[in-house]
């Protein structure tokens, strides 16, 4: 069976000008198998279907939370409430991993300066290598990792495919090569508009995560939705790292 682990950002990878406001850098990641993903496809078109016909919407974070482009219907707060009750209940009830890696930059860079290393690269890799612990955990052992992430540049893209080359090639400090080579794992760049359902719940997952690293105290009710999505193993949460 093919996996599919799609890949999202909140916050800017930069270490030279940190932002005060959002000083944190989050890589989210949903696992989800083939047969699984299907469901999600559907949910989401009937979601879209209900409430904007037949026109075209990408669900953005940033754009939902603005009350943005098509989103600014949700100014209408029964519109919202009925828009956020159907969202909520296909992030909750679908059956998907969350792994994902956050920075805090201003603690990282105090602790090992601003390095060359890219934080997105450190995040990647922490990425690549849960998605193998989780394979590995699994019964059947001939499944397949298609990685997708959402497009950002050409020489950001080059640079992080790159990485992955050298992933394949020598592995990381906690999963060889050949674990990595084991599930025929591939990486495709894809752009927000072409509809991708699982880089659009991976942008959806990315923003509460970010909120919930920089203040966990602080009341946070979609955070509190993924909570029990987080990819766990003996009662331990292994599919969210705060770096450092």
């Amino acid at each position: 069976m093919i996996y599919y682990l799609f890949i999202d950002e909140s916050g800017d990878h930069g270490l030279i000008n940190i932002d005060s406001s959002f000083p944190v850098f989050v890589l989210a990641g949903v696992l989800i198998s083939e047969s699984q993903y299907v469901v999600l496809v559907e949910s989401f078109q009937r979601l879209k279907k209900n409430f904007w016909d037949d026109k075209k919407v990408i669900l953005h974070s940033r754009d939902i939370r603005k009350c943005e482009k098509e989103f600014s219907v949700l100014f209408d707060l029964e519109f919202k409430k009925q828009f956020y009750g159907q969202l909520n209940r296909i992030i909750k009830d679908h059956n998907y991993s969350i792994i994902s890696s956050a920075i805090l930059k201003e603690n990282y860079v105090s602790k090992y300066g601003k390095l060359l290393d890219d934080v997105y690269e450190i995040s990647l890799s922490f990425l690549i290598e849960r998605s193998i612990f989780f394979l590995d955990d699994l019964e059947k052992k001939s499944n397949k990792l298609n990685i997708i992430i959402e497009r950002r540049g050409k020489k950001e893209d080059a640079k992080l495919k790159s990485h992955f080359i050298n992933l394949i090639q020598r592995g990381t400090g906690f999963v060889s090569d050949i674990r990595i080579k084991s599930y025929s794992t591939t990486v495709n760049f894809k752009r927000k508009d072409e509809d991708i359902a699982g880089l659009q719940l991976a942008d959806l997952i990315a923003y509460p995560i970010a909120r919930y690293v920089l203040d966990s105290k602080r009341a946070n009710p979609a955070f509190d939705i993924l909570s029990e999505k987080f990819y766990s193993k003996n009662h331990k949460r292994y599919g969210l790292k705060v770096f450092p």
